[in-house]
């Protein structure tokens, strides 16, 4: 049985009062009963001073018999609520306040017989028919009179008792309803806290029955729900990327695979026995094969562009970065290779991808160029933004084509080189310039030509995923 997190949240915290209430009311509950105790003992005590003061000779009382004293104190002391009092002369019940007590103890032959018994005040507990009795026996002498009297003060705890009983039980009923009423009041403000995580819930539900990664949640405040959403619509951001990422791969890996593996299926499948013609259709399945290992290649390095840990920064130093790629790209064709400026600059970036990076731009410029034409590579810091870039001396890019040739598969015009590209090339390049915060475009080169240029922040931004 699932149990909605709105009605955990409501029950932790009705436990929670509940618990606090109980506490509140166990402690009410004793220190009221404490405070009974001490109360009913006062009250006895003072009865037993009040009767003092009576029979004390400033009082200017005279009594001559036991019971004028004993009667005359009964008609002038009124007990209070749920006491009694009376009097035993000679080890007999003899008077009893007017006030009709809850029970008669006077009538307890055996009871009245132990009272007797006292030669000073003492104090004790009887139990009767409603319930124990706390009360005080005081031995009264007369001088000139040989019997023995005393009074006895009577209270009945339980009637006490019952009152705090009921006040507790009040107490506990009001708390049962601010506990009915937190309950219903939580349910309402939970409801309304958690909103946003239904939220949550419902779109990944309907997400994960569709393919439509476009929904994203509008949770407005700075609390830890409106984060909750924000990282999920930065978890579907992510994911929306990632999925991008993998059709366009799929797309672009079937759409240009297919012709290779046409072409070679196509020759092996007339291949004679002729040593010539083997000869001739193995190499050209070889190249075939060449070019489509160079298209997962490049494919693998768009894929990875998109992801994380694409780049490993470190500190590059830019007039090294420029010398070493003029180095390695002479191998690339017989042409008039160039340093056109170096920045005396250090930069956190990913050398590796940088120098792939220019290496696919002098690449590019080999196939668009012949031999004994320029190409130039250079950087240089301007407006805190690094510049590296390499120019050629060949037909140049028409303006309308500028934008389009950073497609993925897309073939400029006006090849003149013997390498013929996938048209992933300046795609990856682009990709590497956008990883580090920066982007690629191309102008014309002074003195005609194209002049490719990747512009990344010097105080870099880094992609985050």
């Amino acid at each position: 049985m699932r149990v909605s997190a709105r009605a955990r949240i409501v029950g932790w915290m009705l436990a929670v009062v509940g618990l606090a209430l109980s506490v509140s009311i166990f402690a009410t509950w004793s220190v009221l009963l404490a405070r009974l105790d001490s109360r009913i003992n006062l009250e006895i005590s003072n009865e037993v001073d009040k009767l003092r003061a009576y029979v004390h000779p400033k009082t200017g009382h005279s009594f001559t018999a036991l019971e004028d004293l004993l009667d005359g104190y009964l008609s002038v002391n009124t007990p209070d609520r749920w006491e009694t009092f009376f009097s035993i002369v000679d080890g007999e019940a003899h008077k009893v306040t007017a006030i009709p007590p809850p029970v008669r103890i006077d009538t307890d032959a055996e009871l009245v017989a132990d009272m007797a018994e006292a030669t000073e005040a003492e104090r004790g507990t009887v139990e009767s028919e409603q319930g124990p009795v706390k009360y005080a026996v005081i031995p009264v002498r007369v001088q000139g009179d040989p019997r023995r009297g005393h009074f006895v003060v009577a209270i009945f705890y339980e009637r006490h008792r019952d009152e705090i009983v009921e006040a507790v039980s009040t107490l506990g009923l009001s708390a049962l309803a601010a506990m009915a009423l937190s309950g219903g009041a939580g349910w309402l403000v939970a409801g309304r806290v958690l909103a946003p995580v239904r939220l949550v819930r419902q779109t990944a539900e309907q997400i994960s029955d569709s393919t439509d990664l476009t929904r994203r949640l509008d949770v407005p405040g700075n609390d830890d729900v409106a984060a909750l959403a924000a990282t999920f619509n930065h978890m579907l951001d992510r994911l929306e990327r990632a999925f991008v990422g993998q059709r366009r791969f799929l797309d672009d890996a079937g759409h240009e695979l297919r012709t290779p593996i046409t072409v070679i299926r196509g020759h092996l499948e007339l291949m004679g026995d002729d040593p010539a013609d083997r000869a001739e259709t193995i190499a050209l399945v070889t190249d075939e094969l060449d070019r489509m290992h160079r298209i997962v290649d490049d494919l693998l390095t768009l894929a990875k562009a998109e992801q994380p840990g694409f780049l490993t920064v470190d500190d590059v130093e830019l007039a090294d970065l420029t010398v070493s790629v003029v180095a390695k790209a002479r191998a690339l064709g017989e042409r008039r290779w160039r340093v056109d400026e170096v920045a005396e600059a250090r930069l956190p970036a990913d050398r590796q991808r940088l120098t792939q990076a220019l290496m696919q731009l002098a690449a590019n410029a080999v196939r668009h160029t012949t031999e004994g034409d320029l190409i130039a590579v250079g950087s240089a810091v301007r407006d805190r933004q690094v510049e590296l870039w390499v120019r050629d001396s060949g037909p140049g890019v028409p303006p309308a084509d500028r934008e389009r040739i950073f497609g993925r598969f897309v073939r400029g015009t006006g090849r003149t080189g013997a390498h013929d590209g996938a048209g992933l090339g300046l795609a990856i390049v682009q990709s590497i310039a956008e990883a580090h915060g920066g982007d690629v475009k191309v102008t014309e080169a002074p003195g005609g030509g194209a002049r490719f240029v990747m512009t990344l922040p010097l105080r870099q931004v880094w992609r985050q995923w």
